[in-house]
């Protein structure tokens, strides 16, 4: 019986040891044609089968010696993977590229794709802020580095969407605070928003709580100040015309309808037809 358990052990470690040899190393085959992974992975992601299209890319990545082919495969593989939401292996992917092949003419493409990975990683103001934080910070590297790019229309135009986001998340803190009457951290939040974030749709907002509150503690000069600040700026906005009533208590607030619309835009499969 002893013998016997004794066996199955050592079997049960050799195994195991052979196993993790084979995860440590991929040895392509030598009479694997590159051209002919390229080909089934293009196939693959051309019929939206974008996990085995994934796998040959970076089957061809491997067998490939011309190094501006390996980088191709490379790059198709990480968008291959975005298409399917791995967006950690991705980035990984993406990561390793720019390390690998840093003259690569598509680098400026990996960069972009790094940005959109992260903004599609964009939760509500209600959750976590360090998606944003870091998408901001990928977008600010891009069109620091490619300003002129037909991408940094894009990314421009996703930056501003994050700086809203941004705005709606200290707004909603702001908002919290309100709530459980702390009004210095809540003015502090406020402010936030109409010294960094002014450009946003929320920056209305934020002037006439700073109105609110302010008049709620009886400071009256300072409830003042925002909201001459509201009315020389937004003073038709529906904001102005709350603190107006704050200050005026015989004021007839107007309902006022707005729209807002919302664009998406999104080019990159337009890209990739360069990448093929």
């Amino acid at each position: 019986m002893m013998l016997r358990l004794i066996i199955t052990i050592i079997f049960v470690i050799t195994l195991s040891s052979c196993s993790k040899k084979e995860k440590l190393t991929y040895n392509p085959n030598s009479n694997t044609d590159p051209y002919l992974l390229y080909k089934e992975g293009l196939e693959s992601f051309n019929e939206n089968d974008y996990f085995y299209a994934s796998k040959k890319f970076s089957e061809a990545e491997l067998s490939f010696k011309v190094v501006e082919l390996a980088a191709r495969s490379s790059i198709m593989a990480s968008y291959a993977l975005y298409g399917i939401n791995f967006y950690d292996e991705a980035v990984e992917n993406l990561n390793s590229y720019l390390k690998k092949y840093p003259a690569d003419k598509n680098v400026m493409y990996a960069h972009y794709l790094l940005s959109v990975i992260y903004f599609e990683q964009i939760s509500d103001e209600k959750k976590d802020i360090q998606p944003l934080l870091i998408a901001d910070k990928k977008i600010d590297f891009f069109l620091e580095k490619f300003p002129n790019s037909d991408y940094a229309i894009d990314l421009k135009f996703k930056k501003d969407l994050i700086q809203n986001q941004l705005a709606a998340k200290e707004l909603f803190v702001a908002r919290f605070y309100v709530e459980t009457q702390k009004w210095v951290p809540a003015i502090n939040r406020l402010k936030i928003i109409i010294n960094k974030y002014d450009q946003t749709v929320f920056v209305e907002e934020a002037l006439h709580r700073l109105v609110e509150i302010h008049y709620y503690l009886g400071l009256e000069d300072e409830a003042k100040k925002y909201a001459s600040i509201l009315g020389y700026n937004y003073n038709s906005s529906k904001w102005f015309e709350q603190s107006y009533k704050i200050l005026n208590k015989n004021y007839d607030v107007k309902k006022v309808n707005s729209q807002k619309l919302k664009k998406k835009d999104n080019f990159i499969k337009k890209i990739l037809n360069k990448i093929k």
